[in-house]
């Protein structure tokens, strides 16, 4: 028992008397109310909460009233009641009570509800305290932590909208557009770029606050750029006397902007500095420690996006210099025709692709035209393209039909062993007569503009794309010929500018139409317009377009010249140029004779490619003299000369001389080198005699 008087602890010898001293320390008074007689004692420290004296208060709540603003009465009054008809045992509530100076301060109160065996409450002990500090504290840390969560979700909001960022500029515009510097207090932002050793300004601050001499600066120079580029550090500028000592070269320029502050961050990316960028203050002095670490994280998030966007305009740099080395540098002119083109890449993706136009000069005052697309958006699709382009080109100028260079084309395109296919519209314009032979492989159907403005869709029967066609053996294109009128409008184009979002192909194609219905007429602006409506409409495919307009000019009297080369066995070839002397009988005003000269010129055709081994070249042309004459040749590589013979009643053949005979003013036979020239004459009206 001894034992047990041994305590480190040493009690005083009235304990545990005066209690209410050790909650008057505390700011803390008792209260013992009995709701018998509805008298309340209180001890002095709960009378010193209430700023009462001893001679203020008997006893009685209601003598609390000076004290307790009636709103905050009756809510206690109801807050008690409840608790004492629901069974409660306890209750608590913070109400506001007036000071002898007027002033309203926080306490709160904890009473315990004392009841009898039968559960009627008969007393209540409880508590009242000053709560003013508490609640203070509170508040203050509920601030802190508003700041805080704000601050951070102005990183978040940033970070986010920074991820929609492609290039600096859309960097440099979010953090200016998001609020993000607002919310942060900064009233405004410079920006600078590590380029060969020196810094980029690329965002100069508030207005009218550039300081020349600062677009390119060194890193070593003493500026604070240069400083948190060179030390990978933050720099944190506490005040106008710590910006004016740190850095007084720069200071006398900015002095009347009425910076108070700034953080000056590194963006640094991949262990390495990319730029800096500057927040500056106009009414704080100082950062927190939650603050700097929040600007440290906002400055991480920036160099990141920061590093996307370089890397992305040095890729789209890059990308946009292959393509223009694909397309052709410049186009020709072209005698006879107007011509206007245009390329336009993506808004997403890499900004480039495999679309591309061409236009081809051929003799005999023919021209090609071409539009095509290689799938993907990549430098593998332009590449593919620009061989793509070439060979069409080589195809073309050979002489080839318009069938046999898509044919071709795709053959090429297989061996390229690529996965990539193309799509392709070829247009072989002969811009003498206006006809145009067209030859699609894939593609979406060109259009005619009229010269009043009207706009029609010209249906062309289509091949495979190329590369397609000749994987599954299926290199047969047939060829839909055209007449294009002086003054009309031919329109290729890809298919970015006629897709748009929930639409189908169709609806796209109406949309261009009246587009074109209703744009300007001259060509340039036209294809202008055009552009601009898939830049409005934000287009995610490339667009590439051409437009060539036969112009409204007489064919000369003499010297108008239309060629087209048949090979043997090649039906597509003998119908494209029988529609050529058709267009021609037209275009030189013979169209009383068309079917008489078609005929003459078929049979001159059939004998060639039966009796020789090789194909033919067949010329239309106009001879001058006194009288205007139509001419048809047709050159072959065989030296045997034909000759006129009777077929005989039974016979098949051999009335093919003797029909050109009856049907021309004249006919022969020429040598040429190695061949022969077998041509017929018709005589056919000038333009005077067409007017009249």
């Amino acid at each position: 028992m001894a034992d047990r008087g041994v305590s480190a602890l040493s009690l005083p010898d009235d304990w545990p008397a005066h209690s209410d001293l050790s909650l008057s320390l505390n700011r803390m008074g008792s209260f013992d109310w009995d709701l018998g007689s509805g008298l309340m004692h209180m001890d002095q420290a709960a009378l010193d909460v209430f700023e009462l004296h001893r001679d203020e208060y008997l006893g009685r709540p209601e003598e609390l009233a000076a004290r307790v603003p009636s709103s905050e009465a009756t809510r206690l009054d109801a807050m008690v009641s409840e608790a004492l008809k629901n069974g409660s045992t306890t209750y608590g509530a913070y109400f506001r009570i007036r000071c002898r100076d007027g002033s309203l301060r926080w306490t709160h109160t904890q009473g315990f509800v004392r009841r009898d065996s039968s559960g009627r409450p008969h007393r209540i002990i409880g508590i009242v305290r000053d709560a003013t500090q508490e609640l203070s504290d509170a508040t203050a840390r509920l601030e802190r932590d508003d700041a805080r969560q704000r601050r951070t979700s102005v990183v978040e909001s940033t970070t986010a909208a920074l991820a929609h960022a492609r290039t600096v500029q859309d960097v440099i515009d979010v953090l200016n557009d998001s609020q993000g510097l607002e919310n942060l207090g900064a009233t405004s932002l410079v920006m600078g770029l590590v380029e060969s050793g020196r810094i980029h300004l690329v965002a100069e601050g508030p207005e009218d606050s550039f300081v020349p001499g600062t677009r390119y600066t060194r890193i070593d120079e003493q500026y604070p750029m240069s400083e948190v580029v060179r030390t990978l550090a933050p720099r944190f500028i506490e005040s106008r006397e710590d910006f004016a000592g740190s850095y007084p070269r720069l200071w006398p320029h900015i002095s009347r902007l009425g910076i108070t502050s700034a953080a000056y961050l590194p963006l640094i990316a991949q262990a390495r500095p990319i730029g800096a960028l500057g927040l500056l203050y106009n009414d704080r002095v100082g950062f927190t420690a939650d603050e700097r670490n929040v600007l440290i994280a906002l400055g991480s998030s920036i160099a990141q996006s920061l590093q996307r966007a370089m890397l992305y305009e040095q890729d789209k740099d890059l990308a946009q210099g292959l393509q223009q080395a694909m397309l052709p540098r410049r186009i020709p002119a072209v005698p006879g025709a107007q011509i206007a083109v245009r390329y336009r890449s993506a808004r997403l993706g890499r900004d480039i692709g495999g679309d591309w136009y061409d236009v081809i000069l051929l003799p005999g005052g023919r021209v090609g035209a071409v539009i095509g697309d290689v799938q993907g958006h990549d430098t593998h699709a332009a590449a593919v393209m620009g061989q793509l382009r070439i060979v069409l080109r080589a195809y073309a100028a050979e002489g080839h039909t318009p069938a046999t260079v898509m044919a071709r084309a795709s053959g090429f395109l297989h061996e390229l062993d690529t996965e990539r296919f193309a799509t392709c519209t070829y247009a072989e314009v002969d811009l003498t007569t206006g006809v145009i032979q067209l030859v699609r492989a894939g593609h979406i159907d060109p259009m005619v503009r009229h010269t009043d403005g009207s706009c029609r869709r010209v249906t062309v029967e289509g091949g495979l794309p190329l590369g397609l066609s000749a994987e599954f053996g299926r290199l047969e294109y047939p060829v839909t010929t055209i007449e294009l009128d002086p003054g009309q409008t031919l329109l290729l184009c890809t298919d970015g500018l006629v897709e748009q979002p929930g639409a189908d192909l169709d609806d796209g194609m109406q949309m261009l139409a009246s587009l074109v219905r209703t744009g300007p007429s001259d060509l340039q602006q036209l294809a202008d317009r055009l552009c601009e409506v898939v830049d409005e409409r934000g287009g995610e495919d490339d667009v590439a377009l051409l437009l060539l307009r036969r112009r409204g000019v007489d064919v000369p009297q003499g010297g108008g010249r239309l060629q087209q080369h048949v090979a043997q066995n090649d039906p597509e070839a003998l119908s494209s140029a029988r529609h050529m002397i058709r267009a021609a009988v037209r275009a030189w005003g013979a169209q009383e004779r068309e079917d008489e000269i078609e005929l003459a010129a078929d049979e001159l055709m059939t004998n060639a490619l039966m009796h020789t081994d090789g194909g033919a070249v067949v010329t239309a042309r106009v001879l001058t003299g006194d009288r205007r004459r139509l001419r048809i040749e047709v050159e072959d590589t065989s030296s045997a000369l034909p000759r006129r013979r009777e077929a005989g009643e039974s016979g098949v053949s051999g009335r093919g001389l003797m029909l050109v005979d009856l049907l021309a003013v004249g006919w022969g036979v020429e040598s040429r080198g190695s061949g022969k020239c077998v041509w017929c004459e018709f005589h056919i009206p000038d333009r005077f005699d067409r007017q009249a």
